[in-house]
């Protein structure tokens, strides 16, 4: 609780000594690029895709989820993320896995990343993460990693959800991340960007329409709670955000061949302190889904190598036989 109020507090004070500043807008031919969903790899054998939903702090559970999906040789070929999910996301498919990528969220601190400012529109500009995320990829954009990668956002101005596949990695990101009210927009090519989980808490359609044959799901949201003691305008506010967050994410749900949900404390929202317990967290969760996954992928399998023998069959010259 404390927690919060020193966050409104802070913000309070922003606002009234900020000065507020044009917004900046990126336009150049490295900024991140939307296109039409189609699928973007080669159809040659089983595509797994991963959809990581948001979830502030609470995403560093996908981070458990990647290492033991890879330790257990079951490799995403597309990651598309929202938000929480975005930033995990674009760090594996960039290359930054299993202890690197473990050793980059331990090193996190939130000062890296979180800059204070009010601009009018914010009261976190979102540069720090911007140059974060690119530093640590090499200043490489998405349209070079070895793994399809796809970032959500939402176009501010007519909430359509947006997919950025191509360009400029940390700006990607950095629009996906931009929570209404609290980060500012981020102006690309003359669009306002916001939160793709306005939208799509947990973009499964997105790694579906990309081409995946299996879609596995994180996600890290927090659920409304029964019981919950609801006597102060925060606790209500946070409530209802958890209703509405629940209503979307069921409706993204749908699609998912695997849903993976780690059980995190609500306490682990926006703390930095509990990264190693929420990645464990993680890890339990994958686990648990392992024996599901390998189903899917031996009846995929089996489909496919079916599908194989009749396309083979229905190739082969027709033999006529002797009366």
């Amino acid at each position: 609780m404390m927690a919060y109020r020193n966050l409104l507090t802070i913000s309070l004070i922003l606002w009234i000594a900020g000065c507020a500043t044009a917004p900046i807008e990126f336009h150049n031919d490295s900024s991140p690029q939307s296109v039409p969903l189609a699928p973007l790899v080669n159809k040659k054998e089983i595509v797994i895709g991963l959809a990581l939903g948001g979830g502030a702090t609470r995403g560093f559970a996908h981070i458990g989820v990647l290492n033991i999906l890879e330790e257990n040789g079951i490799i995403p070929d597309i990651v598309v993320g929202t938000s929480a999910g975005a930033v995990t996301g674009v760090l594996y498919s960039g290359g930054i896995r299993g202890a690197r990528l473990t050793e980059v969220a331990q090193q996190l601190q939130r000062d890296q990343i979180i800059d204070w400012s009010y601009s009018g529109r914010g009261f976190i500009r979102g540069d720090l993460l911007q140059d974060y995320i690119n530093n640590l990829l090499g200043n490489r954009l998405i349209d070079d990693f070895a793994t399809v990668f796809a970032a959500t956002a939402t176009d501010l101005e007519n909430g359509r959800l947006v997919i950025f596949t191509k360009g400029d990695a940390g700006l990607a990101i950095r629009a996906s991340s931009a929570i209404p009210g609290l980060v500012s927009p981020v102006t690309i090519n003359g669009r306002d960007y916001v939160d793709g989980g306005l939208v799509s808490k947990i973009p499964v359609h997105v790694a579906r329409e990309l081409g995946a044959d299996i879609v596995i799901a994180v996600d890290v949201s927090r659920a409304p709670k029964d019981h919950l003691n609801l006597n102060n305008t925060l606790s209500v506010m946070k409530q209802a955000i958890a209703i509405m967050s629940q209503a979307v994410i069921e409706k993204d749900l749908i699609d998912a061949d695997v849903v993976i949900r780690p059980e995190i404390g609500a306490e682990s929202f926006g703390n930095f302190d509990s990264k190693d317990q929420v990645m464990n967290a993680g890890k339990r969760a994958a686990i648990k889904a392992l024996p599901k996954i390998r189903q899917l992928i031996n009846q995929q399998n089996r489909f496919e190598q079916n599908n194989h023998r009749s396309d083979q069959d229905s190739a082969s010259p027709q033999r006529l036989t002797p009366h």
